[in-house]
């Protein structure tokens, strides 16, 4: 384990964890293809290469040993998302039991899938560190910063892309145009400051407002709130919150009042479209787990496949795993939405991980894009 996730911070982290794992919001209990993925060349076993030299010896081995290896994967996975439309494919794969599907067609038996929802990527790697979770769900830059801290540790590393969406900063002050326009009055709510996604686009944006000694320069005037809390926040106006770097669908049910407007748009900052959330895990899960990694894996990409060729139904999945009152119809509506994409393929990973490296917010930067992720995902044109 390296140094930056040292001793003195254990008990904050299991304490910080806990907590967010004991107050998470439990999520309430078709098929064809990814356009363009390169994933049905590679697959192996259920669809998926597992780790390498677990493939090979799993291959090489007897019905017997085979059999005791698979005993030995875990029977209950603990996964964890935040809110929004770019965990759609994690709350569809729930809702229809895919992972558990999968599993069973991979010879693992009747595994259990325990779900919980995290405010941010934060607490996702809180939970992770502490061993509360085995697979998180969140923004790029908190997956690169849990790749950066345990480099040469335990080794987190990505397992896919679930998502890639435009980015909003909304406001409802009439004053803002642009970021040059926020003063020390406003307060920007996003879900973790300085270290979410939407935290760094911020800062990406601010370093080429202000100079690219700035990009810091609005970190004052950030707030730390889940998304749901953020955009009632932002259209009540009882807690001083004037704006939201928000994300699908909250963005957009907050431009529907007439009072907000778009300040950015992240897909302009980073020069076209962009991961949002990604999947990560641990390496010794995915060693030592590579039929139960083959199935979440594979499950997901079903879900992927689902949403796009049923979007009425994944819309209404959505409407009853979600934490507020949403339309079913508005949520068809925004998955149906320019720029709306599930797909494996990591995008625009290296310009995030470039920026965090400059800024020293990641001790290291990794050479390319597949550095960070495990191999069930270098077969595509990612970046």
């Amino acid at each position: 384990m390296s140094a930056r996730w040292s001793v003195r911070h254990r008990l904050g982290t299991v304490l910080a964890a806990a907590l967010w794992i004991g107050l998470a919001t439990a999520l309430p209990g078709a098929w064809g293809q990814v356009a363009g993925s390169k994933m049905d060349q590679q697959r192996v076993m259920d669809g998926v290469l597992p780790p390498q030299d677990s493939a090979a010896e799993y291959m090489r081995a007897t019905p017997l040993q085979r059999s005791a290896a698979m005993s030995r994967e875990l029977k209950e996975i603990r996964i964890a998302q935040q809110f929004g439309l770019g965990y759609l494919p994690l709350m569809v794969a729930r809702q229809y039991g895919m992972i558990e599907k999968h599993a069973s067609a991979a010879g693992l038996g009747n595994i259990t899938v325990r779900w919980s929802r995290l405010p941010s990527g934060k607490s996702m790697n809180d939970a992770l560190q502490a061993g509360f979770l085995d697979i998180a769900a969140g923004g790029v830059a908190p997956f690169l910063d849990a790749w950066d801290r345990t480099l040469g540790g335990r080794d987190v590393k990505g397992i896919m892309s679930l998502s890639s969406m435009p980015l909003y900063l909304n406001t409802t002050n009439p004053r803002v145009r642009n970021l040059a326009d926020f003063t020390p009055e406003d307060r920007i709510a996003l879900p973790a400051v300085k270290v979410s996604l939407q935290a760094v686009i911020l800062q990406m944006s601010a370093s080429r407002t202000f100079g690219a000694d700035q990009a810091n320069r609005l970190d004052g005037i950030t707030v730390s709130m889940s998304h749901p809390r953020a955009m009632e926040a932002l259209l009540t106006g009882r807690t001083g919150i004037t704006a939201h770097f928000a994300s699908p669908p909250y963005q957009g049910q907050e431009l529907r009042d007439p009072r907000v407007r778009r300040v950015l748009s992240s897909d302009t900052v980073l020069g076209g479209p962009s991961s949002f959330s990604v999947l990560w895990a641990s390496s010794r899960f995915y060693e030592e787990n590579p039929r139960t990694f083959a199935a979440v894996f594979n499950a997901l990409l079903e879900a992927m496949r689902f949403i796009p060729t049923k979007p009425g139904v994944a819309a209404k999945t959505y409407a009853i795993q979600a934490t507020e009152e949403v339309s079913a119809d508005e949520i068809e509506r925004a998955i149906k939405g320019p720029g709306i994409r599930y797909e494996p393929t990591p995008r625009n990973v290296m310009k995030i991980a470039s920026f965090m490296h400059r800024e020293g917010a990641l001790q290291h930067l990794p050479a390319d894009w597949r550095d960070v992720f495990f191999a069930a995902v270098h077969g595509e044109d990612g970046s």
